[in-house]
């Protein structure tokens, strides 16, 4: 039986459709040394488009 590399703690799954973004040299270092880096990255794209909606 394979291993399960990710399993996801939300409750509706996650777009396929992946977004990419170029960052400065060592920014992708720095940013995956945070702990649960990715649902704090999450957490701050869903507040810049809410408060660019609000606009």
């Amino acid at each position: 039986m394979p291993k399960i590399k990710f399993a996801s703690d939300n409750s509706q799954a996650y777009d396929k459709t992946q977004i990419q973004l170029k960052v400065l040299p060592g920014v992708r270092e720095r940013l995956r040394s945070i702990p649960k880096w990715q649902d704090k990255l999450r957490a701050a794209i869903d507040e810049l488009i809410a408060q660019n909606l609000d606009q």
